[in-house]
């Protein structure tokens, strides 16, 4: 009976797991790159109390008392300006709105910033209540902050989501391509190794490693920055481990019949970038037009960040993740199946 130790799969396992421990760069690219991005972002993007916005008044008869009433307020912070500079100031986005007394008084903002429309009523706010005006209707503030609904809250999940997707096409991907390049492959052909035996173990070390990526960057993400994990441990793991066999699977596809490394890096960045940017990794996917949100949610990215957070921060079980799952595991499925299909030694 043949033990495990003897099993090829397993041997060629176990030597991708040891070529990638012997390279350094490799090893700070799984473990330390996404920690030094997570740690930039999260200070970056912080809670802290919210910025006063900086208007511009322009110069004129009544700019002083105006002036003067602004800079009362903590939420606003006001500078004297000419009109050409105000309009400079403002366009170079030093100001978000640019005040201009007489009567009635004169609003210059841009409608298409957020901040400027945000000025614009902050800045009447503070202008009527200087002249008197008085609330009909009384209103009282609380003001909460939740784990969960900070940025830094939805930006864990999506870069573990983007390490997954980065590690499993590069990882695997790369590596084959670099192995036919250097004709490695065809010594392999003379060996009695299956094909599927040979590309299950670029997966299955994927998998290995995927045990040490999640609880590190999930881990930090907690103990540095308090992000929540309200679902089941259990439950990410095994969405992380479809989301890396998906990508995995991909990889394969892309270096089945690649003969250099500057066909398979085109090919990966031409999968990978508009997953960068559709798939809702540093901002969300409503942020684009509803036409195209159907499409982005196909994308096994998207659906694995969706998923991620849905377990994270907002403790979903398995039936709230079904959809994601049933995309990731499809792509595994087909993608590993028409790869080995493919596959070329040289």
């Amino acid at each position: 009976m043949k033990v495990v130790g003897d099993s090829p799969l397993y041997q060629l396992t176990l030597a991708r797991l040891k070529l990638l421990f012997r390279e350094p760069g490799a090893m700070f690219w799984t473990f330390g790159f996404p920690m030094v991005l997570a740690i930039a972002l999260g200070i970056a993007f912080r809670n802290q109390p919210p910025e006063p916005v900086r208007a511009a008044v322009q110069d004129g008869s009544g700019a002083a008392a105006m002036l003067s009433a602004l800079a009362k307020s903590a939420r606003v912070k006001p500078e004297l300006l000419s009109a050409a500079s105000a309009r400079q100031a403002l366009r170079d986005g030093a100001v978000a709105i640019v005040v201009a007394p007489g009567d009635p008084v004169t609003y210059v903002f841009d409608p298409t910033r957020p901040d400027s429309r945000l000025a614009r009523l902050v800045v009447n706010d503070v202008l009527q209540r200087a002249l008197g005006r008085k609330d009909v209707t009384r209103a009282r503030d609380e003001m909460v902050t939740e784990p969960g609904a900070r940025y830094i809250d939805f930006l864990i999940p999506g870069l573990l989501g983007l390490i997954l997707m980065s590690s499993g096409l590069w990882g695997i991907g790369y590596t084959i391509v670099e192995t036919r390049t250097k004709n490695l492959l065809k010594r392999m052909l003379a060996t009695p190794m299956r094909r599927g035996d040979f590309l299950l173990s670029f997966v299955l070390m994927r998998v290995v490693f995927l045990f040490a990526e999640v609880p590190v960057l999930v881990g930090f993400g907690h103990f540095v920055f308090g992000v929540p994990v309200r679902g089941s441990l259990a439950l990410l793991l095994l969405v992380s481990l479809l989301g890396a066999l998906s990508f995995g699977g991909i990889g394969l596809l892309l270096a089945s019949r690649a003969q250099n490394i500057q066909t398979v890096s085109g090919l990966m960045n031409l999968v990978m970038m508009p997953m960068y940017v559709g798939s809702g990794v540093f901002f969300s996917i409503s942020k684009f037009p509803k036409a195209v949100q159907p499409y982005l949610k196909a994308l096994p990215l998207t659906a694995l960040n969706d998923a991620l957070r849905a377990i994270m921060n907002e403790g979903a079980g398995l039936a709230g993740v079904l959809p994601q799952l049933a995309i990731l595991t499809g792509i595994t499925v087909v993608s590993f199946a028409v790869a080995v299909k493919l596959f070329r030694w040289s």
